[in-house]
């Protein structure tokens, strides 16, 4: 948390990504500090105590009967106070962490983050053993409540303090008030504010005023009837296993609120079979170094269309031929590929008629049948797995259930002999393995042993798999990867999902902080095995793990911290290619000009770009200058380009066709592609202007009143 908050600090102040961690940046200017943090992490992993399951709720019942989503949080409170005893202990005797903590930016973030967490430590000494959330739909707008039990007086101050600090420019971030003041609140519906009403008996939160009220009031009368309803037992049902965090949604009424009346969309989700969902229930049970978490997704009936194409548990066998050197694994036991093909078919038929309509084309180029000659020959379970990741050389391998080696290698030899690729055969732990370049130049091996096709990036690596699979040395057989079965399992299952947390943590760690990659996760690496299993039963797809927080639900929170954070680098990355992209049509101009001196400038994208005939010839109408993408024939004059999640256009400023000035202008596609236009004149000076996307041009004297990109 504390290197988190420091990096999110420093992001916040510099706003744009260098190309050295800030984090990295601050191991090199104090030595000592790398083995510090890992001592502090040793000392976290180690000391760590967590809340106690409860086996029921106290809140449950007084929730309205409307909820759709759910989620229920121990109190935190503790465990907040044990990181900061820790650090703290820590900082007083570690000279390079003081110093650190006491320099630059930390000097004045560094506190902000401490208070932070004794904020939340005596924010939690307030409220009972449990939080809950709740969601559900007024209208079409969604409405959430936050309750929690009272222990103690003097919530109301505490809140109105902690908002006052953590609000900007004088405003609370909050607004606080008790049962009087909700009442006398002139504002229905929605807010932009969270307001807290803290009564007597519980701490209730909500940006709906109206649900605010209703619910009080509700409370006021003691008939919440949630707890009655079938998606209130089946949450009830969760708890009794002891639950620290649960989470829970009730899928058949949210799609029947959200979903779109648009009859196709309708048809492809129920065809699907993921229309037929009823509830998704995740709960996380135990304390440090006992844990099991357990995920379901059930449905109102038997598993259909795409919903169903998780088979039933199976002995994962292709497992064996796993190294107990991968970083990351995934096994799939699917059902009959073929039939799978033939859903797909039938689905995709329903929305696109032709979307198959080149695959009789190309069996017959490849003198093979797709369904027959290969999924046909498949048995449905996969496993892929990675040993190395960049920078050093890939090492992964595909292991694949075979139903007839001999007739999957006559079909794989057919396939060759069509594509002109040379393979060359060699013997390797008494197995026949294939070697062979893909058409991108990739080096690809593979061997067919005891009913499974090994394939990998080189032939040690198909030799390798062999061999731990007849030496009884593969990962399957590991004491660290058995060790992470949840209770009562075995390797039977539809799926799963398999990582070193070693190896995977030295890997971003190393990003951020290489020293603390070594000093924290090098002797761990291969010494724990975090395990995700998949079970489909015929109306239900379930998921357990006994390793920690590593499993669905510990996935999806580290998705909700990461998708924003990916997609504002995804936005960055296409602000880089489009600023890119301007450059390239700036230099497209003045050599088009040169050759062109009675034409000019280019007025539009398609005139700089290649000929529509595929001919590489050059002329004044398609100069050859940029790509295809960039200038398309339809990319001509009051038209868009798209490249990159960008939208392109040229006008010009002609006279007796010569064109003196032209206007390249880049706007994002939307809001979720980009938060800056960009523009360009034949000054070669590239602007920018934040906001929406544009919809209509600008002129080049309307460009160059934008602000210069530095």
């Amino acid at each position: 948390m504390m290197l988190v908050g420091a990096g999110t600090c420093r992001a916040q102040g510099v706003g744009i990504e260098t190309p050295e961690s800030p984090i990295s940046q601050e191991m090199k200017k104090y030595p000592g500090l790398t083995g510090e943090f890992g001592k502090l992490l040793q000392r976290v992993i180690a000391e760590l105590k967590y809340p106690e399951g409860r086996k029921e709720s106290r809140l449950l019942p007084v929730l309205p009967e409307t909820t759709m989503s759910y989620a229920a949080f121990s109190n935190y409170g503790e465990t907040s106070r044990q990181i900061l005893k820790i650090f703290r202990e820590e900082l007083r005797e570690s000279e390079p962490l003081r110093k650190w903590w006491g320099s630059g930016e930390m000097a004045t973030s560094g506190p902000k983050i401490e208070a932070c967490l004794e904020r939340f430590s005596q924010f939690e000494e307030y409220v009972g053993d449990e939080m809950t959330f709740s969601g559900a739909f007024a209208g079409k707008e969604p409405k959430f409540l936050i309750v929690a039990e009272i222990r103690k007086p003097g919530l109301k101050a505490f809140l109105e303090q902690w908002t006052a600090e953590l609000g900007e420019k004088g405003k609370p971030a909050g607004r606080v008030v008790d049962a009087q003041g909700l009442a006398g609140m002139k504002e229905s519906g929605t807010v932009q504010d969270l307001v807290f009403v803290v009564r007597s008996d519980y701490l209730v939160a909500g940006d709906n005023v109206t649900a605010l009220r209703e619910f009080t009031a509700q409370l006021d009368k003691k008939n919440g009837k949630f707890a009655s309803t079938a998606f209130g037992q089946r949450v009830a049902k969760a708890y009794e296993g002891g639950a620290t965090i649960l989470a829970a949604a009730d899928l058949q009424k949210i799609l029947s609120t959200t979903m779109p009346t648009f009859q196709p969309s309708q048809t492809s989700l129920n065809e699907s079979g993921f229309g037929d969902m009823k509830y998704a229930v995740w709960e996380h049970r135990g304390a440090a170094g006992a844990e099991v978490s357990k995920a379901e997704l059930s449905f109102t009936g038997p598993r259909h269309g795409i919903a169903s194409w998780l088979g039933k548990q199976r002995p994962l066998n292709s497992l064996d031929f796993v190294s107990p050197k991968a970083i990351l694994a995934v096994t799939l036991g699917l059902k009959d590929p073929a039939k799978i093909y033939d859903e797909a078919k039938e689905m995709a038929a329903a929305v696109h008629a032709d979307t198959f309509a080149a695959v009789p084309t190309l069996e017959q180029a490849l003198n093979i049948n797709l369904r027959d000659d290969v999924l046909g020959e498949l048995g449905g379970e996969l496993t892929l797995e990675v040993d190395t990741l960049p920078p050093a050389m890939p090492v992964w391998r595909a292991i694949l259930k075979v139903n007839d080696a001999a007739h999957l290698q006559k079909t794989l030899s057919t396939l060759f002999i069509a594509m002109n690729i040379a393979v060359k055969r060699d013997e390797a732990e008494g197995a026949a393995t294939y070697s062979f370049r893909a058409p991108n130049g990739m080096p690809i091996s593979y061997a067919m042993v005891d009913g499974y096709l090994i394939v990998g990036s080189r032939s040690e690596a198909v030799a390798e798999s062999v061999r731990g699979h007849k030496s009884g040395e593969s990962l399957a057989k590991s004491k660290t990867f058995l060790a992470s079965l949840p209770p009562g399992r075995t390797t039977e299952a539809s799926g799963m999902f398999y990582e070193d947390p070693g190896a995977v943590a030295a890997l971003q760690f190393g990003r951020l902080m290489p020293g603390l990659a070594s000093a924290w996760t090098g002797e761990a690496q291969g010494k724990q095995a975090a395990t995700i299993w998949a079970y489909g039963d015929e109306s239900a797809i379930r998921e357990e793990s006994a390793s920690g927080p590593f499993d669905v639900g510990g996935v999806l929170v580290v998705a909700a911290i990461a998708i924003p954070n990916l997609v504002k680098s995804k936005m960055a990355a296409n602000e880089a290619t489009a600023v890119g992209s301007l450059r390239t049509v700036v230099t497209a101009q003045i050599a088009y000009f040169t050759e062109n001196p009675l034409r000019g400038f280019a007025p539009n994208l398609a005139t700089l770009g290649p000929n529509p005939d595929g001919s590489m010839k050059e002329t004044p109408q398609h100069a050859n200058l940029i790509d295809g993408t960039l200038g398309g024939a339809k990319c001509t004059a009051n038209e868009w380009c798209v490249k990159s999640g960008y939208r392109f256009q040229i006008t010009a400023s002609c006279k007796q066709r010569k064109c003196s000035e032209f206007v390249v202008v880049a706007t994002p596609v939307s809001s979720s592609t980009g938060t800056r236009s960009f523009c360009v004149t034949s000054d070669g000076v590239i602007r920018f202007k934040a906001g929406e996307p544009m919809l209509e041009m600008i002129t080049a004297a309307a460009c160059k009143r934008w602000a210069a990109l530095q």
